[in-house]
C-alpha cells in the first residue's frame, strides 16, 4: 500500500500553478507508463495502418523502370582546353549537373515524343492509376471546376475554323506529352562517379524501355550535334581573327624597333642597358669605399679613445695588431716596460720604496711609458690621414653616381615605354600562335566531331515490377500507423485530468494520501455510485441487498484491502486529533457519485467493530443515499432532531452486530434552507450532545460542488477525509475547491482514491511504485466482501 508517513503534521500549503507545469527534462519514467497504457491506442491504429497499406497494394496498379547509364568521358573531347582557375571537383559537379539539366529539358524530350510518337499513344497519355490518384485527381477537377469552368479549354480554339481547331489540339497534346515525358522522365548521377542514370516508370515493361532506349540514343546525338555545331562555330569565328591578329602583332614589333632606335637604348650582350651597368659597377665601388671609411675611422677612433685617455693608461689600453706601423716599436717598448715593472716589484719588495735601486727603475718605467705614449700619439695622427683620404675617396665616388644615375633614369624612363611595347608585341605574337593552332583543331574536328558521351549500360526490359514495393509499402503503412497511434495515445493522456496515483494526491493538491479503495463486485465502477441514487432508492443494477452489503464491506471482510486502507485513513487521524477525547470526522467529495457514502459507512463501521464508540450521521439532506443504501426506512432523522431540539437518543438506530449508532436523514420533499439546518445552533448543541458519548462521529456530508452544506457544518468537524474517485475526478476541480475554501482545507486530514481499478492501476504507477506489486500483497488480504453480498441476497 501507499500510505502516507507518520507521524501526520498539518496539511501542507497548496502548491503554486506552476508547479503543475512539467518538469525541465524528459521524464523516461513516464513516458514508458504512457506508452503502457496506450499501447493498445497504438497496436489499432498500426493494424489500421497495414490495413491501409494493403488496400493500397491491391488498387495500385504495378510500374516497370527500365535504366540505361551513359558516362560522360572528358578525354574524348580535347576542343577546349581547361582554362578555368577552378578546382577539377568543382568543374566535375558542375558540368555533370548541366548535363542532368540538359536531360530533363523540354528539346530532348521532344524529341523523344516525335521519335516514339508518344502523343498518339494512349498506354503513355492516360495510363491507369491508382484509388489514390483517382481520388486526387476527382479533387482537383472539383476545384478546378468551382475556379473556372473552361480551364481546360485551348484559348481561342472558338473562332478558328476545324482544320486550325484539329492543329490546336495535336500541338496542344505534343505539348502536353513533352511536358508530361519531360516531368516523369528520372536523371540522376551514380555517387561520385561520372555516371549518370537515365530512367523511365511506366505500367507497360515494353513502354518504359523503348522510352529509355530513345532517350540514351536523343542524348547521344544531341552531345555530337552540340560538338559539331560548337566546332563550326569556332571555326568561322577563329579564322576571321586571325587576319586581324596577325596585322596587330605586325605593328607591335615594328614599333619596338623604332622606339629602340629613336631613344639609342643599346644593350649589352645579357640584355642589360650600358648606362645600368655603368650605374652597378659604381654603386659596387662606392660599397668597398664605404667599408675602407668605416675600418679607418673605427681605428682612428680607437688610437684617438687610447691617447685621450693619457699616458698613464697608454699601456694597458695600446693593443696593437702586427700588421699596423711602428708595432716592433711598440712591442719592444712594451716588453721593456713590463721587465723594468716587475725588477720594480722585486727591489720594492725586498729593499722597500726608498731604495736608491728602486728609485732608478721607477724613473726608468716613466720614460718607457712616455715613449710608448709618444709612439701612440704618431700612430693616432697617421690613422687620422688615412681616414680623410677614404672619406674624400668615398665623396668622389658619390659625386660620379649622382650624375650616372640621371642618365640611368632618363634612360630607364624610356626603357619601360619600350618594355610595354615589347610585352604588346609578345602577347599579339603568342595570341596569334594560340588563335592558329585552335583554328587547326577546329578545322579537323569539323570533318569529324567527337561526342564525350557514351552509353556504357543498355535499357533492358524489367522482369518485376519496380513499384509499388510491398515490404516498403507495408513498413511505411506501420509507421505512420504507430506515429497516428501515438498522436491519439498522446492526446488522451494530455486529456488525462483526474486521479490516478497517491503521487497525483500528493503533487497535485499537497494532502496526504490515505490509500486505495479497490472497486467493489468485480470492477464496475459504474454501477458502485451508491451517493447518486435516485430519490426513491430503485436502481435497476442494484438490489437492496448488494447496497447493504456494500455498506458494510469492513465488517464482512475486515482482511480486505478496501478495510487496510480505512485502518490507515483512522490511524491518521488518531494521530492529529490525540488529544481530543471525542472526534467529529467529515466525509465529503468534491462531485456526487464518488463514492462518499460507502467510505463513511465503512469507517463507521470499522471503528465500531473495533469496540469504538461510533455514531455514523447521514449529513446529505438533500440527496441521502447513506440512508437508502443501508436500508433505513425511519420516521424521524437528523432534520427533526435540529429543528425539535431532541438528542441523539430519539432519532438514532443502531446496528445490533457492531453497535454502530447510526442517525438517518429523511427526506421530506423539497427543503432548499439545508446549509442552515447543517450551520445552526441546534446542530452544535445536537453535536456536542453526542460528543458526551461517542469516541468517533461519523458525518455524510454533501458534495462540496453542488451544495454550500458541508462548508455550513465545516465548524463543527474537526477533520475532514477527502473521497476521489479514481479516473474520474478532476484534479483541478480539488485543487480549486481546495484553494477557494481554505478553513475546509486546512482541515483536510487526507485524501483517498475510490473505486479503483487494480488491474489499470499498475499502468500508472512509476517503476519503483507501489502500485505495480498489488500483486504481491494479495496474500495479505482476503476479499470476501462480494460473496457475503450475494449470499445475503
Amino acid at each position: 500500500m501507499n500510505y502516507a508517513n507518520f507521524p501526520l503534521d498539518k496539511r501542507t500549503p497548496l502548491p503554486s500553478t506552476d508547479s503543475e507545469k512539467g518538469e525541465d527534462f524528459i521524464d523516461v519514467e513516464r513516458l514508458l507508463g504512457m506508452a503502457a497504457r496506450q499501447a493498445k491506442v497504438v497496436a489499432v491504429c498500426a493494424a489500421i495502418g497495414l490495413f491501409l497499406g494493403v488496400i493500397y497494394l491491391q488498387t495500385t496498379p504495378k510500374q516497370y523502370m527500365s535504366v540505361a547509364s551513359v558516362l560522360i568521358d572528358e578525354g574524348l573531347n580535347k576542343v577546349v582546353d581547361d582554362i578555368s582557375a577552378a578546382s577539377q571537383t568543382m568543374q566535375t559537379d558542375a558540368s555533370l549537373l548541366s548535363q542532368i539539366e540538359i536531360l530533363t529539358s523540354a528539346r530532348l524530350a521532344s524529341v523523344v515524343v516525335d521519335k516514339l510518337k508518344l502523343d498518339q499513344n494512349e498506354a503513355f497519355m492516360n495510363p491507369p492509376q491508382s484509388a489514390l490518384a483517382k481520388g486526387v485527381g476527382f479533387l482537383r477537377g472539383v476545384v478546378g471546376y468551382f475556379r473556372s469552368s473552361s480551364a481546360n479549354d485551348i484559348p481561342g480554339i472558338e473562332n478558328v475554323d476545324e482544320a486550325t481547331r484539329q492543329a490546336m489540339i495535336k500541338t496542344a497534346q505534343h505539348d502536353y506529352a513533352v511536358l508530361k515525358l519531360q516531368s516523369e522522365v528520372l536523371a540522376q548521377r551514380n555517387g561520385r562517379s561520372y555516371v549518370i542514370s537515365i530512367g523511365y516508370q511506366a505500367p507497360d515493361p515494353a513502354l518504359a524501355t523503348a522510352i529509355t532506349k530513345a532517350y540514351a540514343d536523343a542524348y547521344l546525338a544531341d552531345q555530337l550535334n552540340a560538338s559539331f555545331d560548337a566546332t563550326e562555330r569556332a571555326a568561322l569565328w577563329l579564322q576571321g581573327r586571325l587576319t586581324e591578329l596577325r596585322e596587330s602583332s605586325q605593328r607591335a614589333a615594328m614599333a619596338v624597333e623604332k622606339f629602340r632606335a629613336e631613344h639609342g637604348l643599346s644593350a649589352n650582350s645579357d640584355g642589360q642597358l650600358l648606362s645600368d651597368k655603368q650605374l652597378a659597377d659604381l654603386n659596387a665601388q662606392l660599397i668597398v669605399a664605404q667599408a675602407d671609411t668605416a675600418r679607418a675611422s673605427a681605428r682612428y677612433q680607437q688610437y684617438k679613445a687610447i691617447v685621450d685617455s693619457g699616458s698613464e693608461s697608454a699601456f694597458n689600453d695600446s693593443a696593437i695588431g702586427s700588421d699596423q706601423p711602428s708595432s716592433s716599436v711598440i712591442i719592444a717598448l712594451k716588453t721593456r716596460y713590463l721587465a723594468v715593472a716587475k725588477r720594480l716589484q722585486d727591489v720594492e719588495t725586498n729593499f722597500g720604496k726608498d731604495h736608491p735601486q728602486a728609485v732608478a727603475l721607477a724613473k726608468e718605467k716613466a720614460d718607457v711609458s712616455a715613449q710608448i705614449f709618444g709612439q701612440l700619439k704618431q700612430l693616432t695622427e697617421s690613422y687620422r690621414n688615412d681616414f680623410e683620404v677614404a672619406q674624400a675617396r668615398e665623396k668622389a665616388l658619390r659625386d660620379k653616381i649622382s650624375t650616372a644615375a640621371g642618365k640611368s633614369s632618363i634612360d630607364n624612363q624610356s626603357q619601360v615605354k619600350l618594355k610595354e611595347l615589347d610585352q604588346q608585341a609578345q602577347a599579339l605574337t603568342t595570341l596569334y600562335q594560340t588563335f592558329l593552332s585552335r583554328y587547326e583543331e577546329a578545322s579537323q574536328q569539323q570533318s569529324f566531331p567527337v561526342g564525350k558521351v557514351r552509353v556504357i549500360s543498355d535499357a533492358t526490359m524489367p522482369l518485376a515490377a519496380s513499384s509499388p514495393r510491398t515490404l516498403r509499402v507495408l513498413a511505411l503503412s506501420l509507421v505512420l500507423g504507430l506515429m497516428l497511434g501515438a498522436g491519439f495515445g498522446g492526446l488522451n493522456e494530455f486529456n488525462e485530468r483526474f486521479f490516478r496515483t497517491g503521487e497525483d494526491i500528493r503533487d497535485r493538491v499537497r494532502l496526504k494520501f490515505l490509500g486505495y479503495l479497490p472497486t467493489i463486485g468485480g470492477g464496475k465502477a459504474k454501477d458502485s455510485k451508491a451517493d447518486d441514487l435516485p430519490a426513491d432508492g430503485k436502481v435497476a443494477s442494484l438490489s437492496a441487498a448488494e447496497r447493504r452489503a456494500r455498506m458494510r464491506v469492513s465488517i464482512d471482510a475486515p482482511a480486505s484491502m478496501f478495510a487496510e486502507t480505512l485502518r490507515n485513513a483512522k490511524i491518521a487521524f488518531d494521530v492529529v486529533m490525540e488529544d481530543r477525547g471525542s472526534r467529529v470526522i467529515g466525509v465529503i467529495s468534491v462531485l456526487p457519485g464518488e463514492g462518499k457514502s460507502t467510505v463513511a459507512a465503512n469507517l463507521a463501521g470499522l471503528l465500531a467493530a473495533n469496540g469504538a464508540k461510533t455514531l455514523l450521521i447521514d449529513g446529505d439532506l438533500r440527496n441521502p443515499g447513506l440512508s437508502r443504501s443501508l436500508g433505513m426506512e425511519a420516521e424521524q432523522g437528523l432534520m427533526e432532531a435540529v429543528v425539535n431540539g431532541q438528542t441523539w437518543q430519539s432519532v438514532g438506530k443502531v446496528d445490533r452486530q457492531t453497535k454502530l449508532a447510526i442517525i438517518p436523514a429523511v427526506l421530506r420533499g423539497q427543503f432548499s434552507h439545508t446549509s442552515e439546518l447543517l450551520g445552526s445552533a441546534g446542530m452544535r448543541r445536537f453535536i456536542e450532545n453526542a460528543k458526551e458519548t461517542f469516541e468517533y462521529i461519523i458525518v455524510d456530508l454533501p458534495p462540496l460542488g453542488p451544495v454550500v452544506d458541508a462548508k455550513a457544518f465545516a465548524p463543527l468537524v474537526d477533520s475532514f477525509v477527502l473521497v476521489t474517485e479514481w479516473g474520474r475526478t478532476p484534479r483541478n476541480m480539488v485543487r480549486s475547491m481546495l484553494e477557494s475554501e481554505p478553513y475546509i482545507a486546512n482541515k483536510v486530514i487526507g485524501a483517498v482514491l475510490n473505486k479503483v481499478n487494480l488491474k489499470k492501476l499498475a499502468k500508472y504507477g512509476s517503476l519503483g511504485g507501489s502500485e505495480r506489486f498489488f500483486d504481491r500483497y494479495s496474500s495479505y488480504y482476503l476479499e470476501k466482501s462480494e460473496t457475503r453480498a450475494k449470499q445475503a441476497a
